[in-house]
């Protein structure tokens, strides 16, 4: 499958399979979210892997969504403030960028993995403090549940090639 084919395959899945994921196949995708580029490579995030139980019913109190209960996997992708680049000119901070890197890295790999995922950044952030003993300094940015598809991608509307370009005039 070529890189094209794979951004067509992702899609965001919303039911899933109660089947566990193999070892290797999680250990993939992680491997191919560790090696995702970040700004100045400060690599400012942490990854947390929740396939227990428990801890998945800590999560699904975080968002409250009939389909997120088929979820039985999820990654927790935080920023850490302390070691996002900040651009010295006007103070852009890259961390929440840096993690959307990683967090494609990860939907992509595990779309090659035959696993579905799909980015939640709606959750109830307060509450997730509550669930876990979150340090101060990350701050969690995007659940992604990941497994195996239990749902059919739909049609993805995109814009054309023409609207998305820009030709700006020449000083």
């Amino acid at each position: 499958m070529n890189f094209i084919e794979l951004c067509q395959k992702r899609y965001s899945v919303r039911s899933y399979h109660p089947l566990a994921i193999e070892q290797e196949k999680l250990d993939y995708v992680l491997q191919c979210a560790r090696l995702a580029p970040s700004a100045v490579n400060f690599q400012p995030w942490k990854l947390q892997l929740i396939t227990n139980k428990k801890d998945m019913e800590r999560i699904k109190q975080c968002y409250k969504r009939t389909w997120f209960e088929s979820v039985s996997t999820c990654i927790i992708i935080y920023k850490n403030k302390e070691q996002e680049w900040v651009r010295k000119q006007d103070q852009k901070a890259h961390g929440d960028i840096d993690v959307a890197i990683i967090t494609e890295h990860i939907c992509l790999a595990a779309a090659e993995q035959e696993l579905g995922t799909c980015w939640v950044c709606n959750f109830d952030r307060a509450e997730l403090f509550n669930q876990f003993e979150i340090p101060e300094y990350l701050e969690p940015v995007v659940i992604i549940p990941i497994g195996y598809p239990a749902d059919e991608p739909k049609d993805k509307q995109r814009k054309l090639m023409d609207e998305l370009m820009i030709k700006l005039a020449k000083k």
